[in-house]
């Protein structure tokens, strides 16, 4: 059982701030989920997950706009330690949160994901992989790579990991993503050559 719940605030970064909506992805069963990327709205979620036990708070990195809503979801939060730096602009030393290791296995309702460590759009980025579906956050989009053009990014990074990471699952892999459409690894792979040549 996936479901999605759009948010809409605000990302701020390299003292810029920008009006997003947000992809939360709801990943469970009947009696358990798991939140991916907590943002903006913990009231929206709450609401969505019902009377469901989460099990863990995901986040795929540790921009402001996946995480402000983390804290106030009353579960552990995972995130990948590379994002540190930017956990610590949110919260400080206040909030603590479990560090997320390439290869961890995620256990919710039943279906097992991989953690996948696909730096790039920052250095801890991560995606989940489980029963043919891929939870990119901002890695992979319909229509190209996250966006690298900010502090901590990186786009030969995330071009690396997009092609050794992303486009080898089948091709059929369903991709959910952070923002917007969800998409396929067969409809994004082709197109890989161009998003290099125009360099994002």
């Amino acid at each position: 059982m996936i479901d999605r719940v759009i948010t809409s605030g605000t990302f701020s970064l390299d003292g810029g701030t920008w009006e997003v909506d947000n992809n939360v992805w709801i990943v469970g069963d009947a009696r358990e989920v798991i939140v991916i990327d907590a943002a903006h709205s913990a009231s929206a979620i709450l609401d969505r997950v019902g009377d469901r036990t989460i099990k863990a708070v995901v986040c795929t990195h540790g921009h402001n706009d996946h995480i402000n809503a983390a804290a106030d979801l009353g579960a552990p939060i995972l995130l990948h330690p590379a994002d540190h730096m930017l956990w610590e602009a949110v919260y400080g030393e206040a909030v603590p949160y479990t560090p997320l290791r390439d290869g961890e296995k995620l256990e919710v309702g039943g279906v097992t994901f991989e953690v996948m460590h696909t730096p790039g759009h920052s250095p801890g980025a991560v995606c989940l992989l489980g029963q043919g579906v891929l939870f990119s956050g901002d890695t992979l989009f319909k229509g190209g790579p996250g966006a690298t053009g900010r502090s901590f990014s990186s786009f030969e990074t995330i071009i690396d990991s997009i092609r050794t990471r992303l486009l080898v699952l089948p091709p059929e892999t369903v991709v959910k993503t952070g923002h917007g459409d969800s998409t396929t690894i067969g409809a994004e792979a082709p197109h890989l050559g161009e998003w290099i040549a125009r360099g994002y």
